[in-house]
């Protein structure tokens, strides 16, 4: 016969089943009584145009050598420094400085035998005949590095405006379509998403100071022509079907 304690014990783990045998019957039955929605469509649509680009930017530069890093850090000063002012005093350009290195230079056994040195000046501009007129005058005293044109933001916002419209438009026609194909009448949207895209910058030329002698250095403004940018607008989403 069971003594109480083992009664008592097995009084306990047949409650305990009995419990978890409701639980999953509960969790059957809930999940039965909610069931996936029926007439969902996912959908996608896209814009994209080529946008002009709207925006040039010229990478000056002035590489040289001497025997110590200090002299070579002045000089380089000097030089970046009196092209910004050249470059400021033009309207509609804009000048920053770019990159500043000084290196050592070493012969075969490894001992430093100068110091090389090179400064750069940005200058970047919606008027591209004022930034090529600017770029040829200065290379008299630096030379072009690389030349790149993009799309301002303000632009960009102004295409992609126009391009979720139409996008929006797409998915809304996309949407009405496809629920009359499938024998609906109507539709409503559920969730969208609304994404933007473009392509960076490309550069469209490049120089080296070795591949340019006294002769060909620019004195007359450069020939500059932009390309254009590709803008994207995606829009996705899914509606509910409704007869």
């Amino acid at each position: 016969m069971m003594n109480k304690k083992t009664a008592a014990a097995a009084l306990a783990l047949a409650m305990s089943s009995a419990t978890l045998a409701y639980s999953a019957t509960a969790a059957a039955q809930t999940i039965i009584a909610n069931p996936q929605p029926a007439g969902v469509l996912s959908l996608s649509a896209q814009a994209s145009a080529q946008v002009p680009q709207d925006v040039v930017t010229i990478t000056l530069f002035h590489e040289q050598e001497a025997a110590d890093p200090s002299s070579l850090t002045a000089t380089l000063n000097q030089r970046a420094e009196a092209a910004l002012r050249e470059a400021k005093g033009v309207d509609g350009v804009t000048a920053k400085s770019g990159s500043f290195s000084v290196y050592p230079s070493t012969d075969r056994d490894g001992k430093i035998s100068a110091w090389r040195g090179r400064t750069e000046v940005v200058l970047e501009s919606h008027d591209f005949a004022a930034a090529s007129k600017l770029a040829g005058k200065m290379s008299a005293s630096m030379q072009v590095g690389n030349v790149t044109f993009s799309l301002s933001p303000e632009a960009q916002r102004a295409a992609e405006q126009k391009l979720s419209t139409q996008a929006i438009d797409s998915f809304r026609k996309q949407a009405q379509a496809a629920s009359q194909a499938f024998g609906y009448s109507s539709y409503s949207i559920r969730e969208v998403n609304v994404g933007h895209s473009g392509v960076a910058p490309r550069p469209v030329m490049m120089m080296q100071s070795r591949a340019m002698s006294a002769d060909a250095k620019m004195a007359a403004p450069m020939a500059l022509e932009a390309g254009t940018t590709t803008v994207t607008v995606d829009v996705s989403g899914s509606v509910q079907m409704g007869r």
